[in-house]
């Protein structure tokens, strides 16, 4: 398998800062966020695009904090596969297919008149 298609499969869709900052949290990481905003991000007044997370990877000496992330790419790649798993986007799943399902009622009884 090529190295983007390897990537792509991995990506998740829309994270946001909170959610890196919860994953990074809980594999105790020393954290830092910052109120940023990506320079041509069209909707400048939305909060969900905003933040940065920075993240202390390397001690003072060069060694690496956690052990079982020895770079940046394993970093990543231990994000990516968490924040599918988190509470937030597990429920949210769970509760838009009911809705799915009322608005189509909905709609079925507006065709039967």
């Amino acid at each position: 398998m090529c190295n983007s298609l390897k990537l792509f499969l991995q990506c998740v869709e829309n994270p946001t800062c909170q959610e890196i900052r919860d994953v990074l949290d809980a594999a105790s990481f020393q954290i830092g966020v910052e109120n940023k905003l990506y320079s041509r991000e069209q909707n400048k007044d939305s909060v969900i695009f905003r933040g940065r997370v920075r993240v202390q990877f390397k001690n003072d000496d060069g060694s690496v904090v956690n052990p079982k992330f020895e770079t940046r790419k394993d970093l990543l790649e231990y994000v990516a596969e968490t924040i599918p798993k988190l509470k937030s986007r597990t429920q949210s799943k769970s509760t838009d297919q009911p809705q799915n399902v009322q608005n189509a009622k909905k709609g079925n009884k507006k065709k039967r008149r």
